[in-house]
């Protein structure tokens, strides 16, 4: 896949070396685990990025192993620290007898610098077929303007070529609504779909000029608010886009401040978890929270999605 992208054959060996470690870390120490990887093309590079996760022991002191040389068997000890070194961006979180999940992001040009989010949004997802499928039934989209950002996470109904066809057309009449209020955007996207399978969907909605989120959503797209350690889930309205919805919607206004976390999942996830019960798991990044939210949580019927977004 590496060398599909145009990864020259040394940049495709160090993305050989990484994956390598990754697995021999999951037989060795983990008893298994599960990779997630994908491909994309960001704006004047490319790049593949790699979810490692398991249910293994667990690490007490991720900053002593991260040293080359160090080992907890008669290794080499070059595992963790020749994946941060070939990485443009590697990021571990563990805890004991909870497990281990990492994020690589590996470029097309090993010096290529990860930036920072310009947007105020710093924000990861994780979209997984339901087993056996080749297309992914969950989809989403963010959209930027000058007057702030809008959300969209949806999941078509039942899952595969169909549902994929119904959340991709939601998609496309997202990006082109001229609309900024979520539920304006919402009965767009329901006129638009209404040939399709249908789906369910959230738009989560930031206006910078009041300060304010505006989160509505029909169907069971779970919506969760962190800002320190409270928390608040936003309830959608029972229907389906596409088909019915009720004839009237109203959005909730919530405070915009930075530092929130916004967690965004489809019902390929279990709804009841607790990030509070990760130790520092809020201070993680979002691609993090994200794949620990996943790991935890997946229920492997259906399609998953899951978005985390933090405000900067």
């Amino acid at each position: 896949m590496a060398l599909q992208l145009g990864f020259k054959p040394h940049r495709a060996a160090e993305t050989d070396i990484i994956v390598a470690e990754l697995t021999s870390n999951l037989i060795k120490y983990a008893n298994g685990g599960e990779l997630l990887y994908r491909a994309n093309h960001n704006g004047s590079f490319n790049e593949i990025e790699i979810y490692c996760l398991d249910k293994g022991i667990g690490i007490d002191n991720i900053a002593k192993i991260m040293n080359d040389g160090y080992s907890t068997s008669s290794t080499l000890g070059h595992g963790i620290g020749a994946i941060k070194r070939l990485s443009n961006d590697f990021q571990i979180y563990s805890m004991r007898g909870w497990g281990t999940v990492q994020y690589v992001k590996i470029c097309d040009k090993a010096d290529h610098p990860i930036s920072a989010s310009s947007t105020g949004l710093d924000f990861s997802a994780i979209s997984v077929n339901y087993p056996g499928e080749r297309l992914c039934g969950d989809g989403y989209h963010i959209k930027h303007s000058k007057k702030g950002f809008q959300i969209f996470v949806g999941d078509g109904l039942g899952h595969g070529a169909n549902a994929h066809e119904a959340v991709g057309q939601a998609i496309r009449a997202f990006k082109q609504c001229t609309e900024s209020h979520p539920v304006a955007m919402l009965r767009y996207v329901h006129d638009y779909v209404k040939k399709s399978r249908g789906l369910v969907a959230t738009i989560a909605s930031v206006d910078y000029e009041t300060q304010s989120w505006n989160i509505c959503g029909i169907g069971n797209i779970n919506t969760r608010i962190y800002s320190g350690l409270d928390n608040k889930t936003y309830t959608p309205y029972n229907g389906i886009i596409g088909h019915n919805i009720p004839r009237t919607i109203n959005s909730t206004v919530v405070p915009y401040q930075k530092h929130q976390v916004i967690v965004m999942h489809s019902d390929g996830l279990r709804t009841r978890w607790n990030l509070s019960e990760l130790n520092s798991i809020i201070k993680q990044s979002p691609g993090i929270i994200a794949s620990a939210l996943y790991k935890d949580n997946v229920r492997g019927t259906d399609d998953a999605t899951i978005l985390v977004g933090k405000i900067i």
